[in-house]
């Protein structure tokens, strides 16, 4: 339907995660893009959350560097309807053949009733979604086949057997191991999946997990998230005071680069194609390029 997924390994097994472009200016935005790709990531993912629009971000980016995909994770389905939404994924394909994946979500309800949008089912409202994407008629020029996959931010059983059923894969918001290992048991072997790994770069437990706390602090006020952390075995108690230390540190890997990238490997040896690391740091307005290079060090990544 989506036109497939070219190959899991065109975009590494980790990839950077990041809203902090965002709170630049466009020009430093896009340095910063070409930077992350000199430090060899292939994949960079953008949110779509009350920032810039993430379709006309993702084209920006792209437009700024040479090799380098971008992943929107996620786009919601509430902003943009199924014919403007598949127009604009093929329009970026053509332009930019295989470095586009274009992540989709039913976001929060009380995030589309924000906007005075009626919030429905969320299987069934991204099935009649992606059906309406795939029947619109496109005029222009087809990008080549498998130059445009779509993926699913995905958690729950259903919506995971959704992403298997019609789209490339899955994108898992805030996965631990444990989720990414039974989201592989659901999705089967030929399915992109590419959790999202919270890294704090700092040793100190204290000061680490507060600055985990600061930025789970809203994940918990979304009852999905809550609902997938019931089901992974945590309970009521673990989500009192910001996260007990339970939650925070199953959530959230902070320490050195090797306490880093053995979480990585925890994801890839449970199932996943691909991680997609956000780099948490106590001042999120701050592009974490330090970090960034620590992340590559942990990834073993080299400098293009």
């Amino acid at each position: 339907m989506t036109g497939g997924l070219a190959s899991a390994r065109d975009y590494g097994e980790v990839g950077v995660w990041t809203f902090q472009l965002d709170l630049q200016p466009a020009d430093v935005a896009r340095a910063a893009a070409a930077e992350l790709e000199e430090l060899g990531f292939k994949l960079l993912w953008l949110s779509d959350s009350r920032r810039r629009e993430v379709l006309t971000n993702a084209a920006m980016l792209l437009g700024a560097t040479g090799r380098l995909s971008v992943a929107t994770g996620i786009a919601s389905i509430y902003g943009r309807d199924p014919m403007t939404m598949a127009f604009a994924q093929k329009t970026l394909a053509e332009a930019f053949p295989n470095r586009f994946v274009l992540g989709l979500g039913v976001s929060h309800k009380s995030l589309v009733e924000g906007r005075g949008l009626v919030y429905g089912p969320p299987v069934a409202t991204m099935r009649t979604y992606l059906e309406s994407m795939s029947r619109a008629e496109y005029l222009s020029p087809e990008p080549r086949a498998g130059s445009y996959p779509t993926i699913l931010g995905a958690l729950g059983p259903r919506m995971l057997e959704l992403a298997r059923d019609l789209t490339s894969g899955a994108h898992p918001y805030h996965a631990t191991p444990e989720h990414t290992r039974l989201a592989r048991g659901v999705l089967g072997p030929g399915a992109f999946l590419a959790p999202e790994q919270p890294v704090i770069f700092d040793d100190d437990p204290a000061r680490a997990r507060k600055t985990a706390r600061s930025r789970i602090a809203n994940t918990l006020g979304h009852p999905a998230y809550i609902r997938n952390f019931l089901e992974l075995g945590f309970t009521e108690e673990d989500f009192a005071g910001g996260g007990s230390d339970r939650l925070i540190d199953s959530l959230v890997v902070w320490g050195d680069e090797t306490v880093v990238a053995r979480r990585i490997r925890e994801h890839l040896d449970a199932g996943a194609d691909h991680v997609a690391v956000q780099v948490i740091v106590p001042d999120h307005r701050t592009l974490p390029f330090p970090q960034w290079q620590r992340l590559a060090d942990a990834a073993g990544l080299a400098r293009s």
